[in-house]
C-alpha cells in the first residue's frame, strides 16, 4: 500500500483517541478551558452518563467571533507562548476542541465583554459549519451530543451511565479542590444535583472547598502539610491513621493547580504512611505541590494527567519528610468517626457495635513475608522485645485468679487532678479484660490494651534497630545474582546505604552482583528475589525502602508477640504508665495493623446520648 497523506478528519479522530476516552474527558478538557478563560462560575449538564449530552456554561472572557474558527482548528490555542517549558495554564496543546468535533456533534456558542452579540460555530463528525450571530450572555456555552456516533467502535468500550457519571463527577470535584473561589454545578437528568458553592481564595476558603468534596468530616480528622525544599512547594491536608479508606480515591494530588495522577506522588504518599496504616489501608489526602513550571514536564501525555520531574528524588523526600514530620508533630489523635459510631451505638435501635477482625486485631502474613520470617523465633532472637514493664514474662506476677467483677476494676477513689488534665486522662477501670477506661476533664477514653502496646514497643523497637548499623551475617558462599546491566549499576550507586541494613553486595561484572551479607533478622531468605525487588524500586523511585520495609514487618511482629496480651489484668499504675508513654509516643492513634488504638467520647456527646442536651 503507498504511502499517503491523513485527512484532517482522520487525523483528528486520531487524536481523539488519545485526549477523549470517555465522557468524563470531555467534561474536563472543556471546564479546563472555562477556567483558562477566567470563569467564576461554571455550570455543568449531562444525559445519558454523557454519552448523550454534555454541556458545559461559563462566564469566562469568551471567544470572539473572529476567533471561532481558529478554536476548533488542530493546535490553535492563545493559552502557549513561545517557551514549552513556560506552561501556567491548564490547557496549552489546541487539541481538545477539533478532538471532540471530529467524533461528536459539538457546538459553540460566545460572547466577549465587549461584543453586542454572541456567535456560533458547530462541528459535527469533522465537518466545520461557517460562523453565524446568536442570541447569548457574556461568556461561552460548549455543547457535546452523542459522543462517538462518528466512531461507534468505542461506544462498546463505554461502561454503564451510572459509572460514566460516577466518573464525571469525579472529574469535577477534582478540578473544584484547586479553584475554590469558582461555583461548580453538575446536574443532568442521570444524577442528583452537586452544588459547590464558591468559597475565598485563602487556606480557610480552601479548607471548606475541601471540606465541601470531601466531606465534613476530613478537616477535623486531617493535619495540615506546609514545607518547602529547594524552591518546591508542598501544602495541603492528610488525613491521620486512624482515618483511611480501603482504595486510594481519596488521595488529590495537584501539581501547579493542575489535578494529577502521578505515581511518584502516590509512592510517596504509600512510603510516609507505611509505618502507620497496613497495605489494605489508604490515607485521605490533597497535597499541593508549587514549583517553576522549567522543572516539571506536564507534557507527558496528551491527557495531561502525567508528569515528570526534573529532580524526582527531591519531590519524592519533600512529601515523604513533610508527612512524617507532620504526624509525629500532631501527637496522639483519635479518629472522630470512632466516636460518632460509638455513640450511634448506644442509641436505641442502633445495630452493635463491633469489629468482626480477630481478637487481637493480627492480620494474616504475606505469604512472601512468611517464608522470610519462618525461622524466626522471638525468644533466642537478639532483636527480642523491649522489655517496657508490660512484657508476657512479667505479668506473671500480677496474675492473682478471677477478679471480684470481670466488668470494672480500677481505683475507686478520686483520680489525680493533674491526670485528668493528661490527654488521655487518668484510667478508672478495665473492662472486658482488654480495655482501659480512662477520664479527661471533659472526655471518656476508651483504650484497647493489646494494640496501644504493641503500637508502642513496635516504635521503641525500630528507634533501637535503625539507631545503629544492622547486624549482618556472612554467606558461606557469596550468591551471584544476574541482572540488566543498568541495574546492577544502580544497587551498587546504592552499596553504602543498604550495608547499613546488613545487606553487603558488590559488583560481580558487567551484569551482576555479589551479595556477600544479608541481615540477621531476615534469617534464611531469597537473596535473589530481595536484590532484584530492590533494583525494581531503586528503577522506579531511588531508593531502598523495600528492605527498611521487611525488618520493619519483622520488628512489627516482634511487637505484637511481645505486647500486653488481650485479657492481662493491669493494675491502676499499669494502666496510667501506659496512658502516659502512648502520649509520648507518635503515631500510639493506631496500631500496627492501622486499627486505632483508642476512642474518645466527648462529655458533650454523652449528655446527648442521655437527653441532658
Amino acid at each position: 500500500m503507498p504511502i499517503r497523506q491523513l485527512s484532517e478528519t482522520m487525523i483528528n479522530q486520531i487524536a481523539a483517541g488519545e485526549v477523549i476516552e470517555r465522557p468524563a474527558s470531555v467534561v474536563k478538557e472543556l471546564v479546563e478551558n472555562a477556567l483558562d478563560a477566567g470563569a467564576r462560575r461554571v455550570e455543568v449538564a449531562t444525559a445519558g452518563g454523557g454519552l448523550s449530552l454534555v454541556r458545559v456554561v461559563d462566564d469566562g472572557a469568551g471567544i470572539p467571533a473572529s476567533e471561532l474558527l481558529l478554536a476548533v482548528a488542530r493546535h490553535c490555542t492563545s493559552k502557549l507562548s513561545t517557551d514549552i517549558h513556560e506552561i501556567r495554564s491548564l490547557g496549552f496543546r489546541g487539541e481538545a476542541l477539533p478532538s471532540i468535533g471530529s467524533v461528536a456533534r459539538l457546538a459553540i456558542r460566545s460572547r466577549t465583554a465587549g461584543s453586542d452579540a454572541a456567535a456560533e460555530i458547530s462541528v459535527e463528525g469533522g465537518r466545520v459549519s461557517a460562523v453565524r450571530p446568536a442570541a447569548a450572555s457574556r461568556g461561552t456555552s460548549v455543547e457535546v451530543r452523542d459522543l462517538f456516533f462518528a466512531t461507534p467502535a468505542r461506544l462498546k468500550f463505554m461502561k454503564g451511565e451510572r459509572a460514566e457519571s460516577s466518573a464525571t463527577t469525579d472529574v469535577i470535584k477534582r478540578i473544584a479542590i484547586a479553584f475554590p473561589a469558582v461555583r461548580f454545578t453538575l446536574s443532568g437528568t442521570d444524577r442528583s444535583t452537586l452544588d459547590l458553592p464558591a468559597t475565598e481564595n485563602t487556606p480557610e476558603g480552601s479548607l471548606r472547598r475541601i471540606a465541601q468534596v470531601m466531606g465534613s468530616d476530613f478537616p477535623e480528622n486531617s493535619i495540615a502539610i506546609d514545607a518547602g525544599r529547594e524552591g518546591v512547594a508542598l501544602s495541603g491536608r492528610v488525613s491521620i491513621p486512624s482515618y483511611s479508606r480501603a482504595n486510594a480515591l481519596q488521595q488529590f494530588a495537584y501539581v501547579n493547580g493542575r489535578p494529577v495522577r502521578d505515581k511518584l506522588i502516590a509512592g510517596a504518599i504509600r512510603g510516609a504512611f507505611a509505618d502507620v496504616l497496613p497495605r489494605d489501608r489508604h490515607a485521605v489526602t490533597v497535597l499541593f505541590l508549587d514549583l517553576d513550571p522549567a522543572l516539571v514536564d506536564v507534557n507527558v501525555h496528551p491527557a495531561k494527567a502525567d508528569v515528570r520531574f526534573r529532580d524526582p528524588g527531591l519531590v519524592r523526600g519533600l512529601i515523604v519528610g513533610a508527612i512524617k514530620q507532620g504526624l509525629a508533630a500532631a501527637g496522639i489523635r483519635p479518629a472522630t468517626t470512632g466516636a460518632a459510631g460509638l455513640a450511634g451505638a448506644f442509641r436505641p435501635g442502633a445495630a452493635a457495635y463491633g469489629h468482626a477482625g480477630p481478637a487481637n486485631g493480627h492480620r494474616g502474613f504475606d505469604p512472601a513475608f512468611r517464608a522470610n520470617f519462618s525461622g524466626f523465633d522471638p525468644g533466642r532472637s537478639p532483636y527480642r522485645p523491649l522489655d517496657m514493664g508490660f512484657a508476657e514474662s512479667a505479668q506473671a506476677g500480677f496474675d492473682a485468679g478471677p477478679a471480684a467483677s470481670a466488668d470494672a476494676r480500677a481505683g475507686t477513689g478520686a483520680p489525680d487532678e493533674t491526670l485528668l488534665g493528661a490527654e488521655l486522662g487518668a484510667a478508672r477501670a478495665q473492662v472486658h479484660e482488654n480495655y482501659i477506661v480512662a477520664q479527661t476533664r471533659d472526655s471518656l477514653v476508651i483504650v484497647d490494651q493489646h494494640a496501644a502496646h504493641e503500637r508502642l514497643v513496635y516504635e521503641a523497637l525500630k528507634n533501637a534497630l535503625h539507631s545503629r548499623p544492622m547486624p549482618a551475617q556472612m554467606l558461606l558462599l557469596p550468591e551471584i545474582v544476574d541482572l540488566p546491566e543498568e541495574d546492577a549499576e544502580r544497587l551498587a550507586s546504592h552499596a553504602d546505604t543498604l550495608s547499613r541494613f546488613g545487606l553487603g553486595i558488590e559488583r560481580f561484572g558487567p551484569g551482576a552482583v555479589a551479595v556477600r551479607e544479608t541481615p540477621s533478622m531476615l534469617g534464611e531468605t531469597n537473596v535473589g528475589q530481595l536484590i532484584r525487588d530492590l533494583a525494581d524500586e531503586i528503577a522506579d523511585n531511588d531508593t531502598v525502602d523495600t528492605l527498611k520495609e521487611r525488618l520493619d514487618r519483622i520488628a512489627s511482629t516482634m511487637a505484637c508477640h511481645g505486647s500486653v496480651r488481650s485479657g492481662r489484668l493491669m493494675k491502676p499504675e499499669e494502666m496510667n504508665a501506659l496512658l502516659r508513654q502512648m502520649e509520648a509516643t507518635p503515631g500510639s492513634g493506631t496500631c500496627n495493623h492501622g486499627r486505632p488504638t483508642y476512642i474518645e467520647l466527648k462529655l458533650a456527646d454523652i449528655e446527648r446520648l442521655f437527653g441532658r442536651r
